[in-house]
Parts: C-alpha cells; structure tokens; sequence
C-alpha cells in the first residue's frame, strides 16, 4: 500500500514542560488529543511528567492501549474500508479503486461536499480532507495582519477588519471545497492515524509494532518534522 477556532482540550493533555526543539508545548498538545482520540486513551494530569524522548513518549502509548495484540496491517485494513465506503456511496465499482486513484477524480467539485459527507456517514467518523482555496486562506491572512496594524491607528476599522477576518475565516471553512490530499492511499493512511481503532477490522485490537511508526507519521505530518530527525533519542525539553 491539516482552522480557526482553537482545539479544545483538558487539564489532563497537559505537557507545557515538555517539547521538542522549536516546537511549541501548544501545539503538542493539540496534537495529543487526536493521540487520546485515536487510540481511545485519557491522559491523566501528571501521566506524562516522567517522558523525556519522544520513544519514551511511543512506548508509553503503546504499553497504554490495553487491547489484544495482533500481526494485521491496520492501513491495509484502512483502504479495504476506505475502498467499500467510496464504492458504496459514489456508485463505482470497488475493484477499479487502487491507492493511487485520485480523489478530486472520484468526487468532483459539483456535491462534492454532500458526497464527503455521505462518505462520513458510512464510514461512522469525520475525514477532514476539504479546505478553502489557498487564495481565500492568504488573502484572509493578509487582512488579519493589515487589521492588527490599523487597530493602532484607527480602533474601530482595526475591529471591523478583525471582525471580517473571524466571519470570512468561519465561512471559508464551512463551505471549502477543495480537497487537502492527492490519493486514495493518502487518504488511508490519513485515517489510520487519526481514528486508529476505527480503521481496524476490529476496533478491539491493535498492532503494537505499528504505533510508533503512527506517531512517527502523525508528528512529521502535523508540526512539519522531517521523519528522518524524528528518532527514539529526539529529547523534549
């Protein structure tokens, strides 16, 4: 075989003590609550106050999952899923879908976003693949940053701007239309990190092998780490 509202998170993700080198504790984590999502895990307050690598941090999670042990391939078992679910909802014939098909092919910008849904649907959680044109995202940026600058010339069009921004950002977000990965086998693995047991054939199981190369996948992905730096040695500080 990636919004403008803040993530909502609890006491117990906490880990402000902790981060790898230009990294911000924030954005670690945000992304420890898709961790705690994933793998159906609950992080207490202090649980990870003794982690200080991030392969500390893999085995941690992995000796976390109290789960049967098994050998099977959960991305494999992602696509097989990924592959039923467009089959069933786009009408197409499930053998003619292969990891390299590409997905604004297999849903056109026309109901494209009704048929992301319906494929949601089936497939019992969210996928988070559409997003605004790059255009609409930069020329929102741009705003917010001319808005921040007028603020202290002139308070009430600085507010209005910000203002545009936050309802400009909201709709870009609701009605975005283009599709954030190439691939049907990108879209897999996609899945496979962010709803880990649901992608399995059964979610009551899991592969111990695979979840630091998931964490490996999911760090790089979402705070732009290049893999090859990402060791068992990489140190938070």
């Amino acid at each position: 075989m990636g919004h403008c509202r803040p993530a909502q998170h609890s006491n117990r993700t906490k880990v402000t003590n902790y981060e790898l080198k230009n990294i911000s504790p924030e954005d670690i984590e945000d992304l420890l609550v898709k961790v705690e999502r994933s793998f159906d895990l609950n992080f207490d307050d202090s649980e990870l106050i003794h982690i200080r690598t991030f392969g500390e941090l893999c085995d941690h999670i992995t000796h976390k999952i109290q789960l049967e042990n098994t050998d099977d391939c959960t991305s494999q078992q992602a696509f097989y899923k990924l592959r039923n679910a467009i089959a069933f909802t786009q009408k197409i014939d499930r053998k003619t879908i292969a990891t390299t098909n590409s997905l604004d092919v297999i849903f056109p910008k026309k109901n494209r976003r009704t048929q992301i849904r319906k494929l949601e649907e089936y497939l019992d959680f969210k996928i988070n693949i559409l997003r605004p044109p790059h255009w609409v995202t930069w020329t929102l940026l741009f705003l917010f940053m001319v808005s921040c600058l007028v603020l202290f010339l002139n308070w009430k069009i600085g507010i209005s701007g910000l203002i545009v921004c936050l309802v400009g950002a909201r709709l870009s977000d609701t009605f975005g239309n283009e599709i954030n990965v190439q691939t049907v086998g990108q879209l897999a693995h996609k899945i496979t990190r962010e709803n880990y047991l649901k992608s399995r054939r059964n979610p009551k199981t899991y592969n111990k092998n695979e979840i630091e190369k998931v964490l490996i996948d999911w760090f790089s992905n979402d705070l732009d780490l290049d893999k090859s730096k990402l060791t068992r040695e990489t140190k938070f500080s």
